[in-house]
């Protein structure tokens, strides 16, 4: 835990209260891989990292627990959750419902300066380089085109299924290649929207999520039969 925690920044970012600075920093470094799954996340060696009490770091350690990166284990404490395939597969079927519907009520609505700035991350997406910045950009793609359905409650749900599984799909990107398929699937939906039709967008939206889940599954039970620990 000590040189693990020793990659990760402890700079407070202004206006944000202390237990919420400790759990998005824990939380970046749990999406990045510096905090791998089954981790030990000490308290003590937390707040002296960030130079503050115990009391926000558990705070934002339950935060954590809520968002699923973080589990409670009797008589151990907090480790950095493993999610196992079936969970994934689970949360990625449920993801591809809930964004399909998300696409389905947006395209009608949504204008062409949303359009375009889709457009924009997906040609940034297309010319990336690391794996953080891609998960930043399939997020904003999917979110810039979902958010024109005034859906919040949706968007915030489809968020928070991006945060239990956005560490594997990162690591999914990185090491095999499923970038070019997740590519032309996008400006497929892209296209989708830009003809105005809702069940093309809602049907493509609905598949992409769905094959993105079994590769994912795929490259799971194959990683973690080798030995892997993710």
């Amino acid at each position: 835990m000590p040189s693990a925690l020793g990659l990760i920044s402890a700079h407070k970012v202004p206006r944000l209260s202390a237990s919420d600075h400790v759990a998005q920093t824990l939380k970046k470094a749990i999406v990045d891989g510096l905090l791998p799954a089954g981790e030990l996340l000490r308290q003590d060696e937390i707040a002296a990292h960030f130079h503050v009490s115990k009391i926000p770091v558990r705070e934002a350690l339950k935060h954590l627990e809520a968002k699923g990166l973080v589990t409670f284990l009797r008589n151990r404490g907090a480790v950095v959750a493993s999610l196992s395939a079936a969970e994934i597969d689970e949360y990625m079927e449920i993801r591809a419902l809930l964004e399909a519907r998300a696409a389905q009520l947006a395209v009608p609505l949504i204008g062409p300066s949303a359009i375009e700035q889709a457009r924009s991350h997906l040609d940034e997406f297309g010319v990336a380089t690391d794996a953080a910045r891609w998960g930043e950009l399939n997020w904003l793609f999917h979110s810039t085109l979902y958010a024109a359905a005034a859906r919040p409650i949706l968007l915030a749900e489809i968020r928070a299924l991006y945060n239990k599984v956005e560490r594997y799909v990162r690591a999914l990107l990185s090491v095999t290649t499923e970038m070019p398929k997740t590519r032309n699937e996008h400006a497929e939906i892209l296209d989708a929207f830009v003809r105005r039709d809702p069940d093309a967008a809602a049907e493509l939206t609905r598949a992409h999520v769905l094959d993105a889940g079994a590769s994912l599954v795929r490259y799971l039970n194959d990683h973690r039969s080798k030995g892997g620990n993710k």
